[in-house]
Order: structure tokens, then C-alpha cells, then sequence
């Protein structure tokens, strides 16, 4: 893994993670539009955003990206993490990107006293869910979604 690297992501990035986030679009079945790309890159780089975004690169190319944000829990009263979208270029698959991606979440984590990461994945999603089985537990609960407005799929 010494030519990996996690970090932050910079505004130089955007193609590399354009490409990324469209493949974790078609991965999900969800079209990601023009629009939804230059939201979402905006959000990254707006300080007063809460969604912030880290980068893998193996050998100089993009191979993975995760998309993360501080969320507030009031039953414990503490802010936890949630980890929104994370993927792995289908080339980069099991040299431990993923893997190195949550490990500097979790140190992320550490620094900023969040008691714990969350996040959802599809059932199906066995490959991803290997990984997550060896570095976190999986819950009891159930997710549910609510749609609000005509046409919206959440």
C-alpha cells in the first residue's frame, strides 16, 4: 500500500472524482446529472458545508472516494459520523482502498471526539459488506425512507 494515498479532497480532483462518483451512480442504479455533480463538488469545498470528502489515489490515478459528515445524536448527546457514499474504482478492488478509507475516517473520527461512524449499504452488496464485517458491527436496525414531494425517490 505505500503508493496509496488518503487524504482530503482538492479542487484539482474534480475529474478524477467526477468519474468515481458517476461509477458509484451506476453501481446504485442512480443517475447522477450535471447538476448533481457540480451540488455535490460544491458542497466539498464550501467550509460551511457539512459534507467533506477524502480521496484515495494508488499510483497517482483516483481509486476511491468517501463522503462523510459530523451528525449530531441526541440520545447520547454526542456527534457521531456518518459516512455518506464511499466506492472503490472496480481496478483498485482489493488492494485495501476501501479498507484505507475508513481507517483514516476513523482517525478523522478520533480527532474530532466522534463517538462512532455510521453508514447503510445495500443488502446485496456482499463484496463491500466482507470488508465492513472485519472493521465495524453491524447494527439491528432497519432503515426507512420517507419521500416528500411529487416524483422524489428519496
Amino acid at each position: 500500500m505505500t503508493d496509496l494515498v488518503i487524504r482530503p479532497a482538492a479542487p484539482g480532483d474534480r475529474a478524477g472524482w467526477a468519474k468515481l462518483f458517476l461509477a458509484y451512480g451506476d453501481f446504485y442504479r442512480v443517475a447522477v446529472t450535471a447538476e448533481t455533480l457540480e451540488t455535490v463538488w460544491g458542497w466539498i469545498h464550501d467550509p460551511a458545508h457539512v459534507v467533506e470528502a477524502l480521496v484515495a489515489e494508488r499510483g497517482g490515478a483516483p481509486a476511491g472516494l468517501a463522503h462523510y459528515r459530523a451528525m449530531p445524536s441526541p440520545l447520547r448527546g454526542a456527534t457521531l459520523g456518518f459516512l455518506d457514499d464511499i466506492y472503490v474504482d472496480p481496478a483498485a478492488r482489493g488492494a485495501k482502498v476501501g479498507e484505507a478509507l475508513l481507517v483514516r475516517l476513523g482517525e478523522i473520527a478520533t480527532e474530532r471526539n466522534w463517538r462512532c461512524i455510521r453508514w447503510i449499504t445495500a443488502d446485496d452488496n456482499y463484496r463491500a459488506r466482507t470488508l465492513y464485517d472485519r472493521v465495524a458491527v453491524k447494527t439491528g436496525w432497519n432503515m426507512y425512507e420517507m419521500a416528500i414531494g411529487a416524483g422524489s425517490r428519496g
